[in-house]
């Protein structure tokens, strides 16, 4: 009976070429939360004491412990780090918990988002989560030390930054903020939108009596749509994870996501979309990662491959042929062979010649220095060797 085929890419007759299979993404979810909950009861049963919420802690632990989709490029996606993180939503989002504070960084002045968020028009179950509304200029004065930013880090679960400030954000908080990736600002639209006429943008009103923020349940829309996205970090490398759901999810709900996430990363991102990836896995923060797709080919042009015997794979072929079979066979040779060898090349290097060259380089060298020796005491004069007379008393 044949083996049946594991292959984890699948192409198809129209659309696109590749695409993700649905079983496989499920079944890799299923196994690897199967496996995260097993290491989960296992590290809680190991401890010394145990009390009567352990079942609560271990579920609280499972509710943090994020998943990531890890995706392997052929090339670099991009030459330059960018500062600005790309959205992504999700179906099933990540950030749904209400006892979850929120930290509003936004452009100044702070006053008129603060006065947003405390009016009744503005959603009370969201703006009893957000505890702060600091402006950007506050965060470079008050915040500039490492302690203020460790304070503001552990007070708050969740931060969202104006879109317009995010990039001066990695200079003001350091990395405190930006060594990893868990409580990183999330950019969100807090500028009001600009006019439009006949579905064409016109420019903003100037002045103080132009709009300078959304109205409130505007930007209350705008900020939960922000807590549903999962966040793009790109770096120039071949190598980009994004968290796409948490360890206490059901398996659909993790794969649902990772779906979502693939088509958009690849549509958006990824140089010649499909024909760029190289591989999909899904991972813990301390497990291994499991593929759920991988490509046939290792790369994306044909030009990138050299053709089998051609003039260009013979030339870096015959330049590394033989050199380790020849040191071994001139190590293993015998001895009187080795003599021979060492006179042919001792002959073929022509080192007689060499040294006497050399020889005479040196003695040249020496009788230059000796002449430049004579020259400098010539023209400087000795001192005088007078002894001073002493005066009588």
């Amino acid at each position: 009976m044949a083996p049946k085929s594991t292959a984890l890419t699948t192409k198809v007759e129209s659309g696109s070429p590749y695409q993700l299979n649905g079983e496989q993404v499920l079944k890799a979810s299923g196994a690897l939360l199967k496996h995260m909950k097993t290491a989960e009861t296992a590290k809680a049963g190991s401890a010394v004491k145990k009390s009567l919420v352990d079942d609560d802690e271990e579920a609280s632990s499972l509710n943090e412990t994020p998943v990531w989709l890890t995706l392997t490029t052929k090339k670099h996606i991009t030459d330059a780090k960018r500062l600005k993180p790309a959205k992504i939503a999700l179906p099933h989002p990540i950030n749904t918990s209400e006892t979850s504070t929120i930290c509003l960084i936004t452009a100044d002045p702070q006053r008129t988002y603060k006065d947003i968020v405390a009016s009744p028009a503005f959603p009370t179950e969201l703006s009893s989560r957000i505890t702060r509304v600091v402006g950007i200029e506050k965060i470079k004065s008050k915040y500039n030390q490492y302690e203020a930013q460790r304070q503001l880090l552990a007070e708050n679960d969740i931060f969202l930054a104006d879109d317009r400030i995010i990039t001066l954000l990695p200079k003001a908080l350091g990395k405190t903020f930006y060594k990893t990736t868990a409580k990183r600002p999330i950019p969100v639209s807090l500028q009001a939108d600009a006019p439009r006429t006949d579905g064409k943008r016109i420019a903003r009103a100037k002045g103080e009596g132009a709009p300078k923020a959304k109205e409130p349940k505007a930007m209350a829309a705008e900020i939960q749509k922000a807590l549903n996205c999962a966040l793009v970090h790109l770096s120039p490398s071949t190598n980009t994870s994004v968290r796409v759901g948490l360890a206490g999810m059901k398996p659909e709900e993790i794969a649902e996501n990772v779906e979502a996430v693939t088509k958009a990363l690849i549509e958006k991102h990824v140089p010649k979309q499909w024909r760029g990836v190289r591989g999909l896995h899904i991972k813990g923060p301390e497990t291994a990662a499991l593929p759920i797709w991988l490509a046939d080919e290792l790369w994306t042009d044909e030009t990138d491959v050299l053709e089998d015997g051609g003039e260009e794979v013979k030339r870096l072929e015959a330049q590394n042929a033989n050199i380790g079979k020849k040191r071994k066979a001139i190590e293993e040779a015998p001895q009187a062979v080795k003599e021979d060898l060492a006179k042919k090349a001792k002959i073929e290097s022509n080192d007689d010649k060499l040294d006497q060259e050399i020889a005479a380089r040196k003695e040249k060298l020496k009788q230059q220095k000796a002449e430049a020796a004579q020259d400098g005491e010539a023209e400087v004069p000795k001192a005088s060797k007078k002894k001073s007379k002493k005066v009588g008393a």
